[in-house]
């Protein structure tokens, strides 16, 4: 068989078998969160938020809602290298993103069933 026989037999199945899998994940919530970043966001995100009292200074004084956090937790990239992943029970990470022009850090407690927002520092 000529090789452009084979391409063209690999092509056809490779296309029928895109299509059935764009007809099967179809309006499914198919993500694909395999780096260290998207897994820890992913989890913090879909936990119960609690505020301390810092944080949640801070958020009125700045005129940030809960649905902002929740989205500069989301769409925020974590800082491994001085978050505290060692931990057993608990596990604070220190997330950044920007808000109106302006640097945001987050340090965000990660437990089991609630994430706690410990602090939340707006840069100029």
């Amino acid at each position: 068989m000529k090789f452009i026989h084979r391409l063209g037999y690999y092509l056809g199945g490779f296309s029928i078998g895109i299509i059935i899998l764009m007809f099967f994940l179809n309006g499914k919530d198919a993500s694909c969160d395999y780096g260290p970043n998207a897994r820890t966001v992913k989890n913090i995100s879909l936990k119960k938020f609690e505020y301390s009292e810092n944080a949640i200074k801070t958020i009125s004084l700045n005129g940030i809602d809960t649905s902002s956090v929740r989205q500069l937790i989301k769409y925020g990239s974590v800082d491994f290298s001085e978050s505290d992943t060692k931990s057993k029970d608990c596990k604070t990470y220190k997330i950044e993103n920007n808000f109106k022009e302006r640097e945001v850090v987050l340090q965000v407690k990660n437990c089991s069933l609630i994430a706690t927002i410990l602090d939340l520092k707006i840069q100029n």
